[in-house]
């Protein structure tokens, strides 16, 4: 038997994400810095659901998400796995995405008090955590 491994995601009410996107931001960044390998099941719809107290439809929303972004797959009668990566995008949709998140970025810290350097150097800090060659 495949042991449960334990999602240690926060739910911020403040937030301006919706409750099923920080679930889906928090596991894609778990996943991302290796601290879901592949092949990890995760806990129930209705196990989470108690863990966060949040509805099992947001928890369900959120991993009907990510199986749709090819992150976590389901084994129908044992439950859900992070899923080994595939690159589901194109070339041509992989640069899509990347620059929304650089247009994002730069709009996000336009008017922060920082040197590009400085901004630089924590990007990379971050970019290094995500076990990336």
């Amino acid at each position: 038997m495949t042991k449960i491994v334990a999602l240690a995601l926060q739910i911020v009410p403040g937030d301006a994400r919706p409750i099923f996107r920080q679930i889906v931001d928090g596991i894609r960044e778990d996943i991302a810095n290796g601290k879901l390998p592949v092949g990890s099941k995760l806990p129930s719809v209705r196990g989470l659901a108690m863990q966060l107290t949040v509805n099992a439809n947001t928890i369900a929303k959120a991993y009907n998400e990510l199986v749709c972004q090819g992150l976590l797959e389901s084994h129908k009668g044992l439950g859900m796995f992070i899923a080994k990566p595939t690159q589901l995008l194109s070339d041509e949709a992989q640069e899509n995405c990347l620059k929304a998140a650089i247009a994002s970025f730069n709009n996000a810290v336009m008017y922060l008090d920082y040197s590009a350097e400085e901004m630089t150097e924590q990007l990379l800090n971050e970019l290094k955590k995500l076990n990336r060659d």
